[in-house]
């Protein structure tokens, strides 16, 4: 039996404290992401609206000005003044058109190199949807068309982009928290397991002892080999649960024969009503990385949930071929189905429809599948009142 190092046992307290440091830098770049955003939309703010006043200011002082000219009957500084508030206008933009139509000037566009003047008359269009032209009466009729300063288009967009930003912040705070949650539970089942290998290890070794003496005094050899068989299987599922929340080594294994290995020793375990069989088996020998142990309790726990399915009657019959890098194998029960909504939510922990039972299984092989094995596993199809297929999907190269 493997020794446990007294490193073994201060680990999970090791992965504690980086999780714990990994949560408060999370909550921390999310509060200093919403200080940074309302700096910023202080900043802005108060630059557009400080622009807003300067401009208003200067026109302000420009009308003051051209009212005293009046005033004084300066026929000059009138002209003078009346020039200042046409020039004035630096940030508007404006387009003058006569009765039919045509373009007289314009002030505030910027106009392209090709085709100018269509781009003229495109604005024109987009100001006749804005806004109502003003009139001159001149010697002539004219119309002056206009539109938002830019400006004032940046106050108009501020409050849409602020709350974009929110949402993308609340968004990513919801996801945030969601991840938290899920691997603070992940985490405190890493825990747990590795607990239970550890208490684990007192039993077995107590076991090894007594088999020992038991063989010493004479003891049926039939009875030692069961026992020995049940403390084998012990230091499996020990072996198992150390594994949980540490990255297993990948070894090359001949995968049919560990299916063929899973299946001889479930055979016996379950039900004699279910029969369960490989079929489909692909004339050259499938090798893929993995770790045998948990991979192993992979295909355990899906048995397992098909014979509860099936109510421990029925088939279950598993198929397995390899297409380039990819290897697939589908296990498929005769049992109660389910329906399209449940196709993910079975694999969520604690999820289960049977009286007793954690919830964990599937949890557990999802997990292992997909995170040390860099794989797949789920439903492939169901049919209620017919059955399930699960497939698993793995890389013969990592």
């Amino acid at each position: 039996m493997k020794r446990i190092h007294w490193r073994d046992l201060l680990r999970p307290l090791y992965g504690g404290i980086f999780w714990a440091s990994r949560q408060s830098a999370l909550r921390i770049i999310l509060v200093v992401g919403a200080v940074l955003f309302a700096v910023v939309s202080l900043l802005v703010s108060d630059r557009l609206v400080r622009l807003m006043g300067q401009e208003e200011r200067r026109k302000m002082e420009i009308w003051a000005a051209a009212t005293q000219a009046v005033a004084s009957n300066d026929y000059e500084q009138s002209l003078y003044f009346a020039s200042r508030i046409l020039e004035s206008n630096t940030t508007i933009p404006m387009i003058l058109v006569d009765g039919q139509g045509r373009i007289l000037s314009y002030n505030n566009i910027d106009l392209p190199r090709r085709n100018p003047e269509k781009y003229l008359y495109q604005k024109l269009a987009e100001f006749r949807e804005g806004y109502p032209p003003i009139k001159i009466e001149n010697i002539t009729t004219e119309y002056l068309y206009y539109s938002d300063s830019s400006t004032l288009q940046q106050l108009l967009l501020f409050p849409y982009v602020q709350v974009a930003v929110f949402l993308v912040i609340l968004g990513i705070s919801l996801l945030a928290i969601t991840s938290m949650k899920r691997a603070d539970q992940n985490h405190i089942w890493e825990g747990m397991s590795r607990e239970t290998a550890h208490q684990l290890g007192t039993p077995i070794s107590s076991l090894l002892a007594w088999r020992e003496l038991l063989a010493l005094q004479g003891v049926d050899p039939s009875v030692l080999s069961e026992m020995g068989k049940d403390i084998e299987r012990l230091e499996v599922i020990a072996d198992r649960f150390q594994k949980v929340g540490s990255a297993p080594k990948l070894l090359p294994v001949d995968l049919g024969e560990l299916l063929h290995k899973s299946v001889d020793y479930l055979r016996p375990r379950i039900s004699q009503q279910v029969q369960i069989a490989i079929v489909d088996e692909p004339n050259e020998a499938v090798i893929v990385p993995l770790s045998e142990a948990l991979i192993a309790w992979v295909f355990e726990n899906l048995v397992k949930n098909a014979v509860d399915a099936m109510q421990g009657k029925g088939d279950i019959t598993i198929r397995y071929h390899q297409r380039g890098k990819e290897v697939y194998i589908d296990l498929r029960d005769t049992g109660r189905g389910m329906p399209l909504s449940q196709y993910e939510a079975i694999f969520r922990p604690g999820y289960t429809t049977r009286q007793r039972g954690w919830g964990l299984g599937l949890s557990l092989a999802r997990r292992i599948v997909e995170d040390y094995h860099h794989g797949r596993i789920y439903v492939r199809e169901s049919r209620e009142g017919q059955g399930t297929t699960f497939r698993i999907e793995l890389v013969t190269e990592p």
